[in-house]
């Protein structure tokens, strides 16, 4: 049973298409993360426009995936790099989204066998 992650709206996309369902875990599996990666990047460098290009690729993603408050997140860090904040202020919220997606990943390949 999924804990970390819902896919009632891939489903519902996909007209319960297993193929298609799988499709889009396999996308999630191995793009999310390097895109995480570009976001950090862009927060430890402070460049705001590249955290936020990332940040708005995977926004649909996390809703898509049921990550409710891995997106609500996401939208923080979208705000921030369009305030041009420090990156003491999104650190903890970056961090969180991390956590999450890696939490839904690791529970995706299991009950997937990605």
């Amino acid at each position: 049973m999924a804990i970390n992650y819902n896919l009632s709206k891939v489903y519902a996309l996909s007209d319960n298409d297993p193929e298609f369902v799988n499709e889009i875990l396999t996308l999630f599996v191995t793009e999310v993360p390097d895109d995480l990666q570009q976001i950090k990047e862009g927060i430890k460098k402070k460049d705001h426009k590249h955290a936020y290009a990332y940040a708005h690729k995977i926004k649909p993603t996390l809703d898509l995936m049921g990550l409710n408050v891995a997106f609500e997140e996401i939208l923080q860090v979208e705000a921030w790099t369009k305030a041009e904040g420090k990156k003491k202020d999104i650190k903890e919220t970056f961090k969180s989204v991390k956590n999450q997606v890696n939490d839904a990943i690791k529970e995706i390949k299991k009950d997937f066998d990605l």
